[in-house]
């Protein structure tokens, strides 16, 4: 039906029935919320080997199969299914062991010891060593790709070829550091390859050699890249599957079609509009699976260019806010899989999560009275122009900065809206700076520090550094709350300072997530047990396997 518009706004989209987002326990099974017609994506009977999977993602084609210190999502499933961690954190949020076997803390939590696994060889057939983790702890992690979460970093030494010690000049929380080694960057890349080379501009970034599950086959540019199955692989008998191939489709509707035929067999991060998955679940092909985003939980955002003279008042930026029906956004865009945001630390995260924080509910008469009370009153038609900047990368974003251009011509903002494709996107937004209020994503670990917070941080200003602070906010009793936080061990006192966090953060708000996003995988019937982590992203897909 057509969805009916609230005064002050008008349609332009719309809406069908769906539901909301499913609550999770830490320590405890998720749940997750599946149609009734659904069948989930993992089975427990016993694993048959061979086939071939096709696999893609809800975005384009990445720009470098590994990117150091990043580069989104699409380069982080490419590389993690070749490149592989210390540690992963599993669909029940428990840490467990990758190539590392154990970590264990010092009493004063300034020193942990690492425990390898042994007998595992890099692809080249060259053995991983504790030199190997001393390598990227100093040369990859610290400087490039862990940011302020291994700040405090002093030393890595090896004592012995499958020990590692690493020593810091502060206390380090035994769940950040483990999250910080689990999380999305802290890939392992084979020191006899990468050592007295940059490795930013390596060229195995796009030919990577891993310890993986998966080698490295082909990149056919534009199109898809093939993985082998890696025989000498650690984990004895994995991967399931022959063959891996990572294929992009350049629209969504061109991804349903393939999860329809056959052609695609597993597609993560909300690979078509949320309006056509009952579709494609009823032709009985697809199931549809939300499990394994806990540590990944997707929003979308507004951002306000701080370098810029009028969206850098806090009161404007505030009084734009109350603008904005982000129930309207859940229900019309996102076809209800969602739920508006309330603060940067999202309500699925059950370790920091907080409503204490200040809300800007929708009120287009209190953004104009506030608009007014700011000095900006409407002359001869708008009160002031802004240049909007819509990351196109997903079709709801550039509908979003539809809708955002009507909210605000509402209230007698003049829009200048650019949707653009994402090359022009990460330059505008966090290489040239060019753009007053910006529509992005991020997507959020349970662990503020520093995937969340370096949005927000000073240290966080890394001009070309995608996804970062592109706005330009600095504030010194910010930074104190997140050096805090980074440090404290005790959870309670962590707890206590996270709020301190999302409150500011919800007062000054320079970035503000609009909508918490149900993110979704679709997958053919026949594929078996491709949800086994809380972040689906980077599997290594190594015991996904095919039901003849």
């Amino acid at each position: 039906m057509t969805q009916t518009p609230r005064p002050g706004r008008r349609a332009f989209l719309t809406r069908s029935a769906a539901g909301g987002l499913a609550a999770t326990g830490f320590g405890l099974a998720p749940r997750a919320l599946i149609a009734a017609t659904d069948t989930p994506g993992s089975d427990p009977g016993p694993a048959r080997k061979g086939g071939t999977l096709v696999a893609s993602w809800g975005g384009l084609e990445p720009q470098a199969l590994f990117v150091p210190g990043g580069g989104g999502s699409s380069p982080f499933q490419t590389s993690t299914k070749i490149l592989e961690r210390l540690l992963r954190l599993d669909a029940d949020l428990k840490f467990q062991p990758a190539l590392a076997l154990s970590l264990t803390p010092a009493a004063d939590f300034r020193s942990y010891t690492i425990k390898l696994r042994e007998g595992v060889t890099w692809h080249d057939g060259a053995p991983f060593t504790s030199a190997d983790v001393v390598y990227n702890a100093l040369q990859h992690w610290k400087p490039i790709s862990a940011g302020i979460a291994l700040k405090s970093l002093t030393d890595a030494t090896a004592t012995d070829p499958h020990t590692v010690v690493l020593t810091f000049n502060a206390p380090v929380p035994e769940f950040f550091l483990k999250s910080t080694l689990a999380g999305q960057f802290q890939l392992l890349l084979p020191k006899h390859l990468y050592d007295g080379k940059d490795i930013i501009t390596n060229p195995l970034n796009n030919t990577p050699v891993g310890t993986g599950p998966w080698k490295y086959g082909k990149w056919v540019r534009g199109s898809h890249v093939e993985y082998l199955r890696n025989d000498a692989y650690w984990n004895a008998g994995m991967p399931y599957l022959d063959k891996l191939v990572i294929r992009w489709w350049g629209d969504p509707a061109s991804r349903g079609a393939a999860l329809e035929t056959g052609e695609l067999g597993l597609a993560y991060s909300s690979p078509v509009p949320a309006r056509d998955i009952d579709r494609l679940v009823k032709t009985g092909k697809v199931v549809v699976d939300t499990r394994g985003y806990q540590n990944t939980a997707w929003t979308v955002t507004v951002e306000f260019n701080q370098r810029r003279e009028i969206v850098k008042r806090r009161e404007v930026r505030q009084a734009i806010l109350h603008a904005i029906d982000r129930q309207f956004i859940v229900d019309t865009i996102y076809y209800g899989r969602g739920k508006p945001a309330i603060a940067p630390i999202f309500s699925s995260n059950p370790l920091f999560f907080t409503e204490d924080v200040p809300r800007y509910p929708f009120d287009p008469k209190k953004a104009a009275a506030l608009l007014d009370a700011a000095g900006l009153p409407v002359k001869d038609g708008k009160r002031f122009t802004v240049n909007l900047l819509a990351a196109a990368w997903f079709e709801e974003n550039a509908k979003l900065g539809q809708y955002l251009k009507q909210a605000l011509e509402d209230v007698g903002i003049a829009v200048k809206l650019d949707s653009v494709d994402r090359a022009t996107a990460l330059k505008r937004i966090y290489g040239d700076y060019d753009y007053d209020i910006a529509v992005s994503n991020f997507t959020s670990p349970l662990e503020l520090v520093p995937t969340v917070t370096q949005f927000f941080t000073t240290d966080g200003i890394v001009k070309g550094a995608a996804f970062r602070n592109a706005t330009g906010y600095s504030s010194p009793e910010m930074d104190g709350i997140v050096a805090k936080l980074a440090v404290e061990t005790a959870p309670e006192a962590r707890r206590a300072l996270a709020a301190e966090f999302a409150k500011l953060a919800s007062t000054d708000v320079p970035l503000v997530p609009l909508v918490e996003i149900q993110a979704f995988t679709l997958a053919g019937k026949k594929v078996r047990n491709f949800t086994t982590s809380a972040n689906v992203q980077g599997e290594t897909l190594a015991d996904v396997w095919l039901q003849p």
